[in-house]
């Protein structure tokens, strides 16, 4: 089932999905890489702030791929208690990989940010957008995150997730909206025509950095 033709095909329909939050000054906050091209024509639409945030997974230590935890860029921290369970591993074990994720954070808004100041959302409509969702746990560390420092009206928006992904999420922000939710869901590549990867050149020139 295709869904979306590419990433700025769903950033166009989730702009119009979102209009109801143009003339209120949001600050668009996109999940590199691929939510990036997917915030850009939303931010514009909306004539809003575009900015980044940087969740990270962290995998188990013998078994990087699977996520045992995710981390945002302030250092919070969303636990897999399911995985550290099954695989007898403790949160303590994580420290090493958790502090790698932080220094790759660094790196990435290093590098696709320069020196720019981070926008102060306190009180400000503030609306996270990524190109889909698998299970969360990245999305779940970055919300959490996010209403520590106080937005107004936090929002995630997303092309397509989950139904159960959802169901975990919606708690977390004031406002969700995903156009799609289908079953079965294997994987956000499902639903474009065209999925491939995004380089860090496309996010720098979105950012105005090229």
């Amino acid at each position: 089932m295709m869904l979306f033709k590419d990433r700025q095909d769903a950033g166009r329909q989730l702009a119009a999905a979102l209009k109801g939050y143009r003339g209120q000054n949001p600050v668009v906050l996109a999940i590199p890489r691929g939510g990036v091209i997917v915030a850009l024509p939303v931010a514009r639409d909306l004539d809003g702030e575009l900015d980044l945030l940087i969740p990270r997974k962290v995998g188990l230590p013998a078994n990087p791929e699977l996520a045992a935890a995710a981390v945002a860029p302030d250092g919070t921290v969303i636990y897999n208690y399911r995985v550290l369970q099954a695989y007898n591993v403790t949160s303590a074990d994580l420290k090493g990989a958790i502090a790698a994720e932080l220094a790759e954070i660094k790196r990435r808004q290093a590098l696709y940010r320069g020196s720019r100041p981070h926008p102060d959302i306190k009180d400000r409509v503030v609306i996270v957008v990524d190109d889909g969702i698998a299970t969360g746990l990245t999305i779940a560390a970055a919300l959490t995150s996010l209403r520590n420092k106080k937005p107004g009206h936090l929002v995630l928006a997303v092309p397509v997730a989950p139904p159960e992904s959802l169901e975990i999420l919606a708690p977390l922000v004031d406002d969700l909206v995903c156009l799609a939710s289908p079953e079965p869901f294997y994987a956000v590549g499902q639903f474009y025509e065209d999925f491939r990867q995004v380089a860090d050149t496309e996010v720098r020139a979105c950012l105005g950095l090229n």
